[in-house]
Protein backbone atom coordinates (compact mmCIF):
# COMPACT_ATOMS: atom_id res chain seq x y z
CA UNK A 1 0.00 0.00 0.00
CA UNK A 2 2.63 2.28 0.97
CA UNK A 3 4.52 1.90 -2.06
CA UNK A 4 0.99 2.21 -4.24
CA UNK A 5 0.62 5.47 -2.30
CA UNK A 6 3.79 6.47 -3.50
CA UNK A 7 3.40 5.93 -6.98
CA UNK A 8 0.37 8.04 -7.41
CA UNK A 9 0.52 11.63 -9.19
CA UNK A 10 -2.45 13.15 -7.02
CA UNK A 11 -2.84 15.42 -10.42
CA UNK A 12 0.50 17.00 -9.54
CA UNK A 13 2.81 18.00 -12.00
CA UNK A 14 5.95 15.91 -12.10
CA UNK A 15 8.07 19.04 -10.55
CA UNK A 16 5.13 19.68 -7.81
CA UNK A 17 5.83 15.96 -7.27
CA UNK A 18 9.51 15.93 -6.68
CA UNK A 19 9.28 18.86 -4.43
CA UNK A 20 6.80 15.91 -2.38
CA UNK A 21 8.80 12.86 -2.77
CA UNK A 22 11.87 14.46 -1.48
CA UNK A 23 10.54 15.36 1.99
CA UNK A 24 10.31 11.40 3.67
CA UNK A 25 10.26 11.96 6.80
CA UNK A 26 8.33 14.41 9.47
CA UNK A 27 11.49 16.15 10.07
CA UNK A 28 12.48 16.97 5.96
CA UNK A 29 8.71 18.06 6.28
CA UNK A 30 9.26 20.58 8.48
CA UNK A 31 12.62 21.84 7.75
CA UNK A 32 11.27 22.55 4.33
CA UNK A 33 8.02 24.47 6.06
CA UNK A 34 10.07 26.22 7.90
CA UNK A 35 11.70 27.88 4.61
CA UNK A 36 8.88 29.19 3.68
CA UNK A 37 8.17 32.95 4.70
CA UNK A 38 4.81 33.25 6.77
CA UNK A 39 1.44 33.71 4.66
CA UNK A 40 0.90 37.27 6.44
CA UNK A 41 -3.01 37.33 4.26
CA UNK A 42 -2.03 41.05 3.23
CA UNK A 43 -4.62 40.76 0.62
CA UNK A 44 -6.90 39.24 2.48
CA UNK A 45 -7.15 35.46 4.39
CA UNK A 46 -6.73 33.11 2.66
CA UNK A 47 -6.77 28.52 2.92
CA UNK A 48 -4.37 27.80 -0.23
CA UNK A 49 -3.72 24.10 -1.53
CA UNK A 50 -0.41 22.83 -1.13
CA UNK A 51 -0.09 23.53 -5.00
CA UNK A 52 -1.24 27.29 -4.23
CA UNK A 53 1.55 27.39 -1.37
CA UNK A 54 3.95 26.42 -3.84
CA UNK A 55 3.19 28.36 -6.71
CA UNK A 56 2.96 31.43 -3.78
CA UNK A 57 6.62 30.30 -1.69
CA UNK A 58 4.39 31.26 1.79
CA UNK A 59 1.96 29.63 4.13
CA UNK A 60 0.24 30.16 7.32
CA UNK A 61 -0.38 27.28 10.00
CA UNK A 62 -3.79 26.11 8.48
CA UNK A 63 -2.05 26.10 4.75
CA UNK A 64 1.14 24.79 6.68
CA UNK A 65 -0.73 21.94 7.82
CA UNK A 66 -2.22 20.73 4.44
CA UNK A 67 1.23 20.94 3.04
CA UNK A 68 2.41 18.51 5.67
CA UNK A 69 -0.53 16.48 5.80
CA UNK A 70 -0.09 16.12 1.94
CA UNK A 71 3.31 15.54 1.71
CA UNK A 72 2.81 12.72 4.78
CA UNK A 73 0.24 10.84 2.43
CA UNK A 74 2.67 11.24 -0.65
CA UNK A 75 4.89 8.88 1.49
CA UNK A 76 2.44 6.46 2.57
CA UNK A 77 1.38 8.20 5.59
CA UNK A 78 -2.58 8.89 6.27
CA UNK A 79 -2.96 12.31 6.00
CA UNK A 80 -3.87 13.83 9.58
CA UNK A 81 -4.11 16.92 11.28
CA UNK A 82 -5.23 18.14 14.58
CA UNK A 83 -6.78 21.44 15.65
CA UNK A 84 -5.66 23.35 18.86
CA UNK A 85 -8.57 25.87 19.78
CA UNK A 86 -8.09 29.37 21.71
CA UNK A 87 -10.06 31.71 23.59
CA UNK A 88 -11.75 33.74 21.36
CA UNK A 89 -9.08 37.01 21.81
CA UNK A 90 -6.68 34.70 20.34
CA UNK A 91 -6.39 32.81 17.09
CA UNK A 92 -6.43 28.67 16.98
CA UNK A 93 -3.44 26.87 15.32
CA UNK A 94 -3.62 23.74 13.35
CA UNK A 95 -0.77 21.36 12.91
CA UNK A 96 -0.36 18.19 10.75
CA UNK A 97 0.25 14.83 13.01
CA UNK A 98 2.19 11.67 12.08
CA UNK A 99 2.98 8.38 14.71
CA UNK A 100 6.00 6.76 15.27
CA UNK A 101 6.25 3.74 17.32
CA UNK A 102 3.19 4.17 18.82
CA UNK A 103 4.06 7.59 20.19
CA UNK A 104 2.47 10.79 18.13
CA UNK A 105 4.48 13.84 17.15
CA UNK A 106 3.45 16.98 15.31
CA UNK A 107 4.73 19.19 12.02
CA UNK A 108 3.71 22.59 12.77
CA UNK A 109 4.08 26.20 10.88
CA UNK A 110 4.69 29.02 13.18
CA UNK A 111 5.92 32.17 12.94
CA UNK A 112 7.04 32.75 16.02
CA UNK A 113 9.56 30.71 18.54
CA UNK A 114 6.68 28.54 20.26
CA UNK A 115 4.11 26.29 18.77
CA UNK A 116 6.35 24.36 16.49
CA UNK A 117 7.39 20.83 15.75
CA UNK A 118 7.00 18.45 18.43
CA UNK A 119 9.19 15.12 18.27
CA UNK A 120 6.91 11.88 18.30
CA UNK A 121 6.95 10.98 22.23
CA UNK A 122 3.51 11.69 22.89
CA UNK A 123 1.41 8.79 23.82
CA UNK A 124 -2.13 10.57 22.46
CA UNK A 125 -3.54 13.75 21.16
CA UNK A 126 -4.60 15.11 24.95
CA UNK A 127 -1.03 14.62 25.58
CA UNK A 128 0.18 15.96 22.30
CA UNK A 129 -1.97 18.95 22.63
CA UNK A 130 -0.87 19.91 26.10
CA UNK A 131 2.39 20.40 25.24
CA UNK A 132 1.41 23.41 23.56
CA UNK A 133 -0.04 24.81 26.53
CA UNK A 134 2.57 26.21 28.39
CA UNK A 135 3.84 28.48 25.16
CA UNK A 136 0.20 29.19 24.29
CA UNK A 137 -0.39 32.96 25.48
CA UNK A 138 -1.10 36.41 24.09
CA UNK A 139 0.99 39.95 24.96
CA UNK A 140 -1.00 40.51 27.95
CA UNK A 141 0.38 36.75 29.29
CA UNK A 142 -2.73 34.80 29.18
CA UNK A 143 -2.65 31.41 28.31
CA UNK A 144 -5.02 30.51 25.76
CA UNK A 145 -5.67 27.11 24.80
CA UNK A 146 -8.71 25.44 25.51
CA UNK A 147 -9.44 22.56 23.45
CA UNK A 148 -8.16 20.38 20.82
CA UNK A 149 -9.87 17.90 18.14
CA UNK A 150 -11.17 14.40 20.17
CA UNK A 151 -9.15 12.75 17.56
CA UNK A 152 -6.83 13.45 14.48
CA UNK A 153 -8.89 15.06 11.54
CA UNK A 154 -8.47 12.66 8.21
CA UNK A 155 -8.27 14.31 5.10
CA UNK A 156 -8.67 11.02 2.88
CA UNK A 157 -12.42 12.08 3.18
CA UNK A 158 -12.37 15.37 0.71
CA UNK A 159 -10.48 12.88 -1.70
CA UNK A 160 -7.37 14.08 -3.22
CA UNK A 161 -8.58 17.43 -5.16
CA UNK A 162 -7.15 19.45 -2.07
CA UNK A 163 -4.13 19.09 -3.22
CA UNK A 164 -4.19 21.17 -6.65
CA UNK A 165 -7.54 23.55 -5.88
CA UNK A 166 -7.53 26.80 -6.78
CA UNK A 167 -9.69 28.09 -4.61
CA UNK A 168 -9.73 28.57 -0.96
CA UNK A 169 -10.23 25.75 0.91
CA UNK A 170 -13.22 27.13 3.57
CA UNK A 171 -14.60 23.67 3.44
CA UNK A 172 -11.98 21.89 5.08
CA UNK A 173 -11.16 24.78 7.50
CA UNK A 174 -15.20 24.84 8.40
CA UNK A 175 -14.93 20.67 8.54
CA UNK A 176 -11.80 21.36 11.09
CA UNK A 177 -13.76 23.89 12.99
CA UNK A 178 -16.93 21.82 13.31
CA UNK A 179 -15.18 18.73 14.66
CA UNK A 180 -15.67 17.43 18.41
CA UNK A 181 -13.38 18.88 20.91
CA UNK A 182 -12.19 18.10 23.95
CA UNK A 183 -11.85 20.63 27.10
CA UNK A 184 -7.73 21.09 28.13
CA UNK A 185 -8.09 22.84 30.97
CA UNK A 186 -10.05 21.55 33.87
CA UNK A 187 -12.28 24.20 34.60
CA UNK A 188 -12.14 24.16 38.11
CA UNK A 189 -8.30 24.99 37.53
CA UNK A 190 -8.74 27.81 35.85
CA UNK A 191 -7.65 30.52 38.81
CA UNK A 192 -4.34 28.06 38.90
CA UNK A 193 -3.19 29.20 35.76
CA UNK A 194 0.24 31.66 35.99
CA UNK A 195 0.40 34.20 33.35
CA UNK A 196 3.54 34.06 31.13
CA UNK A 197 6.19 35.67 33.33
CA UNK A 198 8.46 38.66 31.05
CA UNK A 199 11.27 36.60 30.09
CA UNK A 200 8.60 34.36 28.34
CA UNK A 201 6.94 37.05 26.71
CA UNK A 202 10.30 38.20 25.31
CA UNK A 203 11.11 35.30 23.85
CA UNK A 204 6.77 33.99 23.07
CA UNK A 205 7.30 37.70 20.68
CA UNK A 206 10.41 36.35 18.72
CA UNK A 207 9.23 36.30 14.80
CA UNK A 208 10.85 34.30 12.32
CA UNK A 209 9.57 36.42 9.44
CA UNK A 210 9.29 40.18 9.64
CA UNK A 211 5.64 41.29 8.11
CA UNK A 212 7.49 44.17 6.36
CA UNK A 213 9.28 41.49 4.66
CA UNK A 214 7.77 41.33 0.63
CA UNK A 215 7.84 38.03 0.58
CA UNK A 216 5.38 37.65 3.53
Amino acid sequence: MKGMLYRATFDLTKEELAVFRALKSPIKIQDFIDSFPRNMEKNGETQMSPRRVLREQKMHCFEGALFAAAALWIAGEPPLVLDLRATTDDYDHVIAVYRRNGYWGAISKTNYATLRFRDPVYRNMRELALSYFHEYFIDSGKKTLRECSCRPFDLRQFGTSWLVAEDDLDDIGAAIDDAPHQLLLPPENRRHIRPADQMEKRAGALQEWDPADPRT
